[in-house]
């Protein structure tokens, strides 16, 4: 097999404030000027790794005896370049916050709160008038070490908040890995599929995704929620998962479901060591070349408490407003996210500095 070849915008800034021959970046007002490459072999082996100003990428790799990547590499700088189209009906090029809703009695972070119906389909309003775009309805845990759901159990707990919230006229998604699942809540009024195991998880996921006939977010999981934190390894935590996230896009094409009606998520914290979620965070700007809408889902994440003071998950606002700030300066165009009201607001002052002139 061929190398593969992998360019990661580094130094993005709003297009105003841009030196040099900057290359658009997404149709979001941003530019890069700078680039790292990184060519890996079909083993995984990293062969070479420069960061270079992006008017050069084409000249170094017929220089340095690539030539058989340049035409992958403008296809990449393209990618790079392309305004994404709308998702779900959302304008891609700002941000946009999913509002967390589990109604479970055992999520790691706000497990039964809204565990009842009613309160479910009444946090996800207030949510939306707090800046929400997105509200993302789950029935199972998927915390690290979280016991699976019956399905009938999982389906009893979404759906009467799926079908309530969308004759509100709220954007639903149903987050689920199981096929059944995914089924009745597109027919309950579910708009997304959000599923953490980029389906593959349930082996009929792909048909039901693709005859539901509405937009998914495919999620990178190592291993599975009862397993995932034992022993996470990467060869290279960003390339690996960049390459699976692609590989699960393609399995998407190849039943019928259209790229522009696909997102991905690099799923931090799941099968991920601190290490590697700093890796992920840092590097979200290469999963751009995959041509689809990045989510990132970071809020309240175990890694915050650790690298902080080691504060329990409802005390983890502010590290998680960092994690999204990091992402929103890498392009991510949507975010996950248990505190609607701080992200809304963060990302507000966030946009208007990066337009300030």
């Amino acid at each position: 097999m061929s190398d593969k070849l992998y360019i990661r915008p580094v130094g993005i800034s709003p297009s105003h404030n841009s030196v040099g021959k900057a290359l658009p970046f997404m149709g979001i007002g941003s530019s890069f000027a700078a680039a790292e490459v990184t060519i890996r072999s079909s083993s995984g082996d990293i062969r070479e790794r420069h960061v270079l100003p992006t008017t050069e990428i084409l000249p170094w790799l017929t220089d340095n005896k690539h030539v058989n990547l340049t035409s992958l590499a403008s296809d990449l700088l393209a990618t790079l370049g392309k305004s994404r189209p709308s998702f779900a009906g959302l304008d891609m090029s700002r941000p946009h916050v999913m509002a967390v809703i589990n109604v479970t009695p055992d999520s790691f972070s706000d497990g039964g709160d809204r565990y009842a119906a009613r309160t479910a389909v009444e946090d996800g309003l207030h949510m939306i008038e707090k800046g929400a775009t997105i509200l993302d309805i789950g029935g199972e845990s998927t915390r690290p070490g979280a016991d699976p759901v019956t399905l009938d159990e999982e389906l009893r707990r979404v759906i009467p908040v799926v079908e309530k919230l969308t004759e509100a006229g709220a954007l639903v998604s149903i987050d689920t890995r199981h096929a059944k699942v995914m089924t009745e809540a597109v027919q309950a009024g579910a708009a997304i599929i959000n599923d953490v195991t980029a389906l593959e998880g349930d082996a009929e996921s792909l048909e039901a995704a693709a005859k539901a006939r509405v937009p998914v977010i495919l999620m990178h999981m190592q291993g599975t929620p009862e397993t995932m934190q034992a022993n996470p390894q990467y060869q290279d935590v960003a390339l690996d998962i960049y390459d699976y996230l692609q590989s699960r896009v393609q399995a998407c094409l190849d039943v019928g479901i259209p790229k522009d009606m696909i997102a991905v998520d690099p799923g931090i914290g799941f099968g991920k060591t601190v290490d590697h979620n700093l890796r992920l965070l840092d590097t979200l700007s290469l999963l751009h070349g995959i041509g689809c809408p990045v989510l990132l889902g970071v809020s309240r994440k175990n890694f915050i408490g650790k690298l902080s003071q080691g504060e329990e998950p409802k005390d983890r606002v502010a590290g998680s407003l960092a994690c999204a700030l990091a992402g929103l300066d890498r392009g991510v165009q949507m975010y996950r996210v248990h505190d609607v009201a701080e992200t809304s607001q963060a990302f507000a002052i966030g946009q208007a500095i990066k337009q300030a002139v």
